[in-house]
């Protein structure tokens, strides 16, 4: 390589910087009309979400409680062995994600993927939501209830007359 074939290879490598990762708020308590990366509601803990952007993905850690209406997420909902979760008159890029937890609403969205439902224990509604992708459920006890459902994919098991 030649002198100046290397200057040109190091100042390439002075321009491009670091990468950009995105941040992660925890969320106790509630949070109003602000833009946030990614949001975790941790172990045992409350989150209460009005008209909250989040520009990556919710998660909802074991014992969680999560009430979101008027939300728009980019990304999923993703919540496992979570004590309770609501999802209300949102806007879901991507899927939402409910497992091995305890109860479950989710009415009124529009899901750019799939919804999933498993092996919950708890009362499971899902109402009238528009979902591009499917709708699986399966081994929920109680099985899930719910109606008005518009479903783009399939509506799988447990959910197939929702």
């Amino acid at each position: 390589m030649t002198l100046a074939g290397l200057g040109v290879v190091l100042a390439g490598t002075v321009l491009a910087g670091p990468v950009a990762h995105a941040e992660e708020r925890t969320c106790r308590g509630s949070l109003g009309a602000v833009e946030v990366d990614n949001l975790r509601v941790p172990s045992d803990a409350t989150c209460s979400l009005r008209a909250t952007t989040v520009r990556g993905t919710v998660k909802v850690e074991r014992g969680g409680r999560l009430t979101a209406t008027s939300i728009r997420v980019v990304g999923n909902i993703q919540a496992e062995g979570h004590a309770a979760v609501t999802v209300a008159s949102s806007t879901i890029g991507g899927s939402v994600q409910l497992k091995q937890g305890g109860s479950a609403s989710v009415r009124s969205n529009q899901v750019n993927g799939d919804v999933q439902v498993f092996t919950n224990s708890g009362p499971q509604t899902i109402s009238a939501n528009r979902i591009d992708g499917n709708l699986q459920c399966k081994e929920n006890v109680p099985a899930p209830t719910g109606s008005g459902n518009v479903v783009g994919g399939n509506k799988e098991d447990q959910c197939r007359r929702l």
